[in-house]
């Protein structure tokens, strides 16, 4: 609702005294219209609060307190929005009575009290997270309500002074640190808040007398035309008894022409009254940048000044707005615009006011701030004439926008950056200078730099930086600053010098980085480059380094220096079974053995998975270094819990010297590598000093190698047979696998000299394939040549095991020569089986599933025989030669043979005695009830060809 011009011609009439006090109640009507129409939206956030706050506060206070405040809060805001309404609804001639305003400024003081309330009474004093969201919502719903009230000083401190007064009073005399750092805040949200509510008041005023002025103005030349046309139709009427009474106006006609003189005279100075209002109305628009229009709703046509300043267009080219000047609006403001002119139009605003874009007759678009106000209604309220402003806001928005994205990057940059002015005191940081420095804003701001520098060497450092800054303008480099806390961190620092127009310094900017990060990186990748990660030993590259040193001060010396080459025994095995979290915690153990060992040790180095190294420079005489080591086994053996595991771990150690045995560090480590071989070789938990015939044996093991595998490769092995004999009724049954080498030049060699070295290198994979093929395919060809049906005994390796094919090997291979499964049999020793049970029974559950036998091989020489013996699916027990060997009567050998048979029968299992030699021994083996036996009481291992003469001599035999 707007002031009419009928109501301002009226008070134009009054003496000046009157008007003057009639325009200040009419500007007081206008003040209260406007806090009504802001007040809707800080009513509407202040129920936000207190939803809010109840649902923030309810785990740290009383839920009634809570309950009752959200009450009273709710109900409050109902009644305001209901006097809002009222407000709203109220005739103009009603709202300009003193009731509205003081039932007001009672509802905006009971508000600030409330939110007062809420800060003293309900949050906690100690948490601060919940106070920083709380005291947020607050500050809030105090903004927008100051913000809104500011059009008139009374109504906001009315809310204020109740709102933040004993709010920041309960604050800063609280006794907690933090809530006094809320109230300090507070107390500057007071003071920022009425500097502006002082400045928007400044502003309303201005606005509001500008207007009223303006309005006085339109309602003076209304006035004005109004006289013109009085004293027009007073003419006409003294014309009209002019002719009525001619005769008297001839007698007075002097005082007739006198009396037309001063009317026209009179006219004159009304009409040229009226060209000066409209020209000072014409430059005061002119000089604001306003254009002016005036729409007539009725016929749509619409009057524009200032057109071609703004958009670029002739007066002519927009006459009517639907078709003019609608569809150049931007299609995103249209929404907000429609509204705008809809609410005003229906009475809901006191005024029309929207900002929006309008394309320009070049084809850029130009930010616009209209306001209006309708000036016509006819009898049914309907709008009938519209008056307003217009002007080009688009330098201002393209600066607010630029400010905008200026603040967001100062605020989200993850460098630190601060602005000094000339003086080097900081106006402004953002968030990551708070970050890295502990400072906060309020902290620092007004402060020089000097001040936050605590140490002297600091102080000159910055004065020389100073200085290099007045003469470059930019200074970058590293430095060592103290956070709040104390603590020195590296920092990078730039800072640039920023003149202005007249080449005066009037700011210095400056960036910085937080280096701690870079620093402990190089410093973790300098340690990872020289250490091992797990153990913290020394890796193989500082070890290298250690060894070099060590070599050149014994060559300058003329001392001896000693390299213990450390292999830990089955670690492989035990990484396998327990896994590697258990392996890497017996790693860590080992080495923190070994240092506590040795601590006399030059260096302590892990070489690879389970490989150490130690270099000893001063260790005295051979004597002491072989107790060094000697020592260091005992303490490596000591028993160890790992992840819930006892375990017990012998090492392997190798001995080198230098310059004893070797004269260059490569052959050092070489002979070290040797000898801790051969300890292993020796069965582990020993040490071993390289010696030149330890190099030549290992030079032969290697040399055998290569010949074994060339062996391989040309097919120099053979498949020999070794005859069982069936008790029951002297026959041969089966036939034992062995595999033989012949060599070209060297003959027949042992099994014994090259299985063992096959088992170390894998070779037995191989080896053990080649037996298997070669003992199926010449058991299938004793059946073809009608011989007998013999079961083949082959015997498997460890590592057969492990590879975990030897199911679908072992059904190829019988696929491929057509032997039925059960005339073969699988043997394995029984140590191996106790290395991984599990997976050795499974492996047999597949192997039984094929229909093939199989047998465990040297019963009796393992340690859990008889406990594991009923888990494993086998056919066949063979007993260890020890045990045969001597089967005197009454002999513990005889006993324990004895046992085997009896328990072997009990579990359905066939015993097979090996390594029979004398007729006493195959009589005692018949009197117990053994089902095979086999040595050479019987045959030695035989070529196929010699075995097939024994079956065709038992084919003949009950012929002859």
């Amino acid at each position: 609702m707007t002031a009419t011009p009928s109501a301002v011609t009226h008070e134009v009439t009054l003496d000046p005294q009157l008007a003057e006090r009639q325009f200040a109640t009419d500007i007081a009507a206008e003040r209260t219209r406007l806090l009504y129409q802001g007040s809707r939206l800080p009513t509407l956030l202040m129920l936000l609060v207190g939803l809010a706050g109840t649902l923030l506060l309810w785990e740290q206070q009383s839920a009634a307190l809570l309950v009752g405040w959200l009450g009273w809060v709710v109900l409050l805001v109902l009644l305001r929005l209901t006097q809002v309404n009222a407000f709203s609804q109220a005739l103009p001639s009603r709202q300009a009575e003193p009731y509205w305003r003081r039932i007001f400024l009672f509802g905006a003081g009971a508000s600030g009290l409330t939110l007062a309330f809420a800060v003293i009474a309900l949050v906690p004093a100690d948490v601060f997270y919940q106070q920083a969201l709380v005291y947020g919502l607050i500050a809030a719903a105090i903004l927008s309500a100051s913000v809104a009230y500011a059009v008139s000083l009374s109504a906001f401190l009315t809310f204020a002074l109740p709102c933040l007064l004993p709010s920041a009073t309960f604050l800063l005399l609280a006794d907690n640190s933090l809530q006094r750092g809320w109230g300090l805040l507070s107390v500057i949200l007071f003071l920022a808040l009425l500097v502006v509510a002082w400045q928007v008041n400044r502003l309303v005023q201005r606005s509001l007398v500008r207007r009223f002025h303006n309005l006085a103005l339109i309602a003076h030349l209304e006035q004005a035309k109004q006289q013109a046309e009085g004293l027009n139709e007073e003419l006409a009427r003294e014309v009209e008894q002019r002719r009525r009474a001619e005769r008297e106006l001839r007698s007075a006609h002097g005082e007739l022409e006198m009396r037309v003189a001063e009317r026209t005279l009179e006219l004159d100075e009304t009409t040229h009254a009226l060209g000066k209002s409209q020209a000072r109305l014409a430059l005061a628009l002119e000089a604001s940048e306003l254009g002016l229009w005036d729409w007539d709703l009725q016929s749509d046509q619409v009057h524009h000044s200032h057109l071609r300043e703004l958009f670029g267009l002739e007066p002519e080219q927009v006459q009517v707005m639907l078709r003019d000047l609608t569809p150049r609006l931007h299609p995103d403001d249209l929404p907000a615009l429609r509204r705008a002119l809809v609410a005003h139009m229906k009475g809901r605003s006191e005024d029309y006011h929207i900002e929006y874009r309008v394309r320009h007759a070049d084809g850029h678009w130009v930010w616009v701030e209209d306001r209006g106000r309708a000036v016509e209604r006819d009898a049914s309220g309907r709008v009938l004439r519209m008056l307003g402003t217009r002007r080009d806001i688009s330098v201002r928005r393209q600066q607010e926008e630029q400010q905008r994205l200026a603040a967001t990057v100062f605020e989200a940059a993850s460098e630190g950056i601060c602005i000094l002015d000339p003086d080097y005191r900081l106006l402004a940081v953002n968030r990551a200078f708070s970050a890295v420095t502990g400072y906060s804003r309020e902290e620092v701001l007004g402060r020089t730099v000097t001040s936050l520098i605590g140490s002297r060497e600091m102080r000159q450092q910055y004065q020389m930086i100073r200085q290099e800054l007045d003469s470059s303008g930019t200074w970058q480099g590293e430095l060592i600053e103290t956070r709040k806390s104390g603590e020195l961190y590296p920092q990078w620092l730039q800072l640039n010098l920023v003149r202005d127009a007249a080449g005066r310094p009037s700011h210095i900017v400056g960036f910085f980085a937080d280096l701690t990060a870079r620093r402990e990186a190089e410093e973790r990748l300098r340690y990872l480059s020289h250490y091992d990660e797990l153990t913290g030993l020394a890796n193989r590259s500082l070890f290298k380094e250690r060894l070099h040193e060590a070599s050149q001060r014994a060559r300058q010396s003329g001392r001896s220096i000693a390299l213990v080459h450390i292999d830990l025994d089955r670690f492989k095995l035990l990484n396998d079974s327990l896994g590697h979290e258990v392996a890497d915690q017996l790693l860590r153990q080992m080495s923190r053995r070994l240092t506590q060992a040795v601590p006399e040790a030059d260096c302590i180095a892990r070489l690879s998975g389970d490989e150490f190294a130690i270099i000893l420079d001063a260790y005295g005489s051979l004597s002491s270094l072989a107790r060094v080591a000697s020592r260091l086994l005992a303490k490596l053996r000591v028993p160890m819990t790992v992840g819930g595991h006892e375990l017990v771990v012998s090492a392997s150690l190798g001995i080198s010297l230098l310059p004893d045995y070797a004269r260059e560090i490569s052959a050092l480590v070489s002979q070290a590598n040797m000898a801790v071989q051969h300890a292993k070789h020796l069965g582990g938990n020993t040490f071993q000093f390289f010696t030149d015939n330890l190099q030549a044996c290992t030079l032969e093991r290697l040399q055998l190698e290569n010949r074994l595998r060339k062996a391989i490769d040309d097919g120099q092995l053979e498949v020999f047979y070794q005859p069982k004999l069936n008790l029951r009724d002297d026959s041969l049954s089966a036939a034992e696998a062995l595999v033989r080498w012949r060599h070209p030049e060297q003959g027949l060699i042992p099994p014994g000299e090259f299985i063992g070295l096959a088992e170390e290198t894998g070779l037995i994979v191989p080896i053990g394939e080649f037996v298997l093929r070669q003992a199926c395919r010449q058991a299938c060809q004793w059946q073809r040549q009608g011989l007998a049906n013999i079961r083949v005994s082959v015997n498997l390796s460890v590592h057969q095991l492990r590879q975990g094919n030897l199911a679908s090997l072992v059904r190829q291979v019988l696929d491929e020569t057509g032997l039925a499964p059960h005339w073969l049999e699988l043997e394995l020793t029984e140590s191996q089986m106790l290395d991984n049970v599990d997976s050795v029974i499974a492996t047999f559950q597949q192997l039984r599933n094929l229909g093939v036998k199989l047998a465990i091989d040297d019963f009796g020489t393992g340690y859990s025989s008889l406990s594991y013996l009923k888990r494993f699916p086998v056919d066949y027990v063979k007993i260890d030669q020890t045990f045969i060997r001597d089967l005197s009567p009454g002999g513990e050998d005889a006993a324990i043979t004895r046992a085997i048979i009896a328990m072997a029968h009990s579990l359905e299992l066939k015993v097979v005695a090996e390594g029979v030699e004398t007729q006493a021994q195959m009589d005692f083996l018949k009197s117990q009830a053994c089902d095979e036996i086999q040595g050479f009481l019987i045959s030695r291992p035989i070529e196929a060809g010699a075995f097939a003469e024994l079956l065709r001599a038992q084919i003949d035999a009950p012929s002859a």
